[in-house]
């Protein structure tokens, strides 16, 4: 399973849902923790060395005697009177204004430390006050490291509750999917409802089943109804065949009779290879009286040519027939004749004049027709192979309506490709590709 499949899964949803809500709120707990204990000792710091400092100032003005005692613990106090500034160090001399300064200086043992700095300057007395910080310092790292560990530990324990909640709350479409995964492999529908409890998923399972079982009915009338159709069209098509070639035996009849009993044997014969593959394109299988054997696919484009022509009729249009390569399908020879059949005919239906050019072996396994007509649009030439679209062409003729869409479903059940588009020199080309889609 690939990394856009597993975030894609409602499980993996949840578990990543719960893990980043762990980590979020945890992280911010943290740095909610370090920033707020960091400000109050900094402030806690500040304001105690202000206060000290300020206390040390009050004692020096009331007891100005260098060695008046004052009692103070931790801080280092560096006084400086009026005729000592020259004493400064130069580190001291750049805080101009009185407060607090965080600093880095070297300690006793050579080690650069952090220091808080109270500085109170006046025109007669310099006091710097310094407090070593490096303790504090150490508690902030320590703190921030405990609360790392913290973060990263709830985070893990957030992944592996949010993983056995996902699986308990998944459970019941897990289970769904997994029933739903085994009928589409049998093929045998099983209720699904029984099996899960009146909550949502049960509600789903209960319409899936009324979904199912109007959908099994709806094919088995439809199975039933193509049968029958079937069965009924082939007896009078059959009759009609029959007569029509007693009657085309007969030395008796006129030639222009004979033409016309040669139009309705082209008729009849083309009415039994559509049932035929509506008949498979409505069982979705490759079954025919043939199947398992060759076509010899020029022999259709010749038959086709033929039935077809009373499309052109009295219009100039020159039909040009041209074989590069012999071509042999197995398919029944129907469905090819039903699949060129609308490509041919719309051809010869919708070229006004000029010329119609059906080559068989055109760049290996294809046949193309190319036309003289008024053409198709770029943009409307795939949209023509859905089921009752007819496009206008760029000079406003009517495009095709269910017959590409006919070609298209025998293209999809036999691993064929067909398609449509403008022809350079003017007009349209459609081809068929008859090799296997890879």
């Amino acid at each position: 399973m690939n990394r856009v499949q597993f975030r894609r899964r409602l499980r993996s949803r949840i578990i990543i849902s719960f893990a980043l809500f762990g980590f979020g709120l945890t992280a911010l707990f943290a740095a909610a923790t370090v920033y707020m204990r960091a400000r109050l000792e900094d402030q806690l710091v500040n304001n105690s060395l202000s206060r000290e400092l300020q206390k040390f100032v009050d004692f020096k003005r009331a007891n100005p005697d260098p060695n008046a005692p004052y009692q103070i613990n931790s801080y280092q106090i560096d006084v400086f009177g009026a005729s000592k500034f020259a004493n400064v160090p130069f580190t001291r001399r750049e805080y101009d204004k009185n407060g607090v300064y965080e600093i880095e200086e070297a300690g006793a043992e050579g080690k650069i430390r952090p220091y808080k700095l109270a500085v109170y300057k006046d025109a007669d007395l310099w006091i710097f006050l310094t407090y070593d910080i490096s303790t504090q310092k150490l508690s902030e790292r320590q703190l921030f490291t405990a609360l790392i560990a913290g973060v990263l530990i709830f985070a893990l324990l957030s992944l592996l509750i949010g993983q056995w909640l996902s699986r308990r709350v998944m459970s019941p479409v897990t289970d769904l999917a997994q029933r739903i995964r085994t009928l589409r492999q049998t093929g045998k529908p099983e209720p699904l409802a029984p099996h899960f409890a009146h909550d949502e998923v049960g509600e789903l399972a209960s319409a899936l089943d009324d979904y199912s079982a109007r959908l099994t009915s709806l094919v088995a009338r439809d199975r039933e109804f193509n049968a029958d159709v079937s069965h009924e069209l082939r007896t009078p098509l059959a009759v009609i065949s029959g007569t029509t070639e007693l009657m085309l035996g007969s030395d008796q009849i006129t030639d222009k009779l004979r033409e016309r009993l040669k139009r309705i044997e082209r008729a009849a014969k083309q009415s039994t290879e559509l049932t035929n593959a509506l008949l498979l394109l409505s069982r979705s299988e490759r079954s025919a009286p043939n199947d398992g054997e060759t076509t010899d696919v020029a022999k259709v484009v010749e038959q086709v040519i033929d039935v077809y022509r009373s499309h052109i009729g009295r219009k100039p249009i020159d039909v040009h027939f041209v074989v590069d390569q012999p071509i042999e399908v197995v398919a029944p020879s129907s469905v090819i004749a039903v699949a060129l059949g609308n490509l041919i005919g719309n051809a010869f239906k919708y070229t006004p004049r000029g010329d119609v050019i059906i080559t068989v072996g055109a760049g290996r396994g294809k046949v193309t027709v190319e036309d003289s007509g008024p053409g198709i649009k770029p943009e409307d030439a795939e949209k023509l192979f859905e089921r009752g679209v007819r496009g206008e062409t760029s000079a406003g003729s009517k495009g095709a309506g269910l017959g590409l869409a006919i070609v298209r479903r025998l293209c999809e059940l036999y691993d064929w490709r067909v398609s449509l588009g403008p022809r350079p020199q003017g007009g349209a080309i459609a081809t068929l590709d008859f090799r296997l889609r890879g």
